[in-house]
């Protein structure tokens, strides 16, 4: 099967295929394509439509899966849901349980990757990792750090907020426009789908930062030891000009895993897959369409 782009991005602006209740909320759930299983796991503050980009260059070759965590996107949560790192590890644990997929490559995007990372290091499950500019082995850079500080200012959620629904301000390098090469992303489909919710919906804002604060530096220093545990085929795909996670970094934790690769993605930053698809797409697909 094929899909255009625009239908791609339609996907996420219906509702789910279904929801799968993770015990500490509702995960969205949705399905496309033909072939191998992919579960494809998105980061912080955006949600599963973030890999609305790949989806045509992907259909024809693997079934995607893609969840929206508990707070993001379409998913269901109240007021009492624990969004934390560790309970979205527990959540893509239990989705794959679900969904029963016991031979499944995972994709996994900033955040998304830390936590497919925790998630599945050691599965049986797992027959190939994917990782698109995400926490590294050899630490945290001073921009990753100096914007997660943030968190703990008092305002800092409404702050931002007020931020992500200023289409100049927001472009700002100090702010998020070092996200993209091409600021102008942080518009249209980017503004509709992941900065739109955190100035409109306090339900959506309030969990972002729940989560963000919820943050602990343990987690990536416990990622040298889990990559000893990922014996599976590892691509990793970076934006060259990634100021959050550093791709000479990317480079040296190739070292960490016992089968890995990395392809690097010119004029492209952190949302290298938003920016350059095509190049993403081409940089995933053999490990993703793999045998055992």
């Amino acid at each position: 099967m094929s899909i255009s782009a625009v239908a791609a991005s339609d996907l996420f602006r219906k509702a789910p295929d279904q929801v799968i209740d993770v015990g500490t909320g509702e995960v969205a759930y949705r399905r496309i394509g033909s072939g191998p299983d992919v579960l494809f796991v998105h980061g912080w503050p955006v949600s599963g439509a973030t890999f609305r980009t790949l989806l045509p260059h992907l259909v024809d070759h693997v079934t995607c899966h893609l969840i929206d965590l508990p707070g993001a996107g379409s998913s269901r949560f109240t007021t009492d849901t624990p969004l934390t790192i560790e309970n979205h590890i527990h959540s893509v644990k239990r989705v794959l349980e679900v969904l029963d997929l016991n031979d499944v490559a995972v994709v996994g995007h900033d955040s998304g990757g830390l936590i497919a990372r925790h998630a599945v290091a050691g599965s049986p499950r797992l027959r190939a990792l994917g990782l698109i500019d995400t926490e590294q082995s050899t630490g945290l850079s001073w921009k990753f750090k100096s914007f997660i500080a943030g968190r703990r200012i008092p305002g800092f959620g409404a702050g931002l907020g007020w931020v992500a629904g200023q289409p100049r301000l927001r472009r700002n390098r100090l702010v998020l426009g070092d996200a993209f090469v091409d600021r102008s992303l942080l518009d249209g489909e980017f503004d509709e789908f992941f900065l739109k919710p955190l100035n409109q919906s306090p339900a959506h804002r309030k969990a972002a930062i729940q989560l963000l604060k919820s943050f602990d530096y343990q987690h990536v220093r416990d990622l040298r030891e889990l990559h000893r545990r990922i014996t599976v085929p590892v691509q990793l795909v970076w934006g060259e000009h990634d100021r959050f996670f550093p791709v000479k970094w990317a480079q040296e934790m190739l070292a960490d895993f016992a089968d890995a690769r990395l392809a690097v993605i010119k004029d492209a930053g952190l949302f290298a897959h938003e920016e350059r698809p095509a190049e993403v797409a081409k940089a995933l697909l053999p490990i993703l369409t793999s045998t055992r």
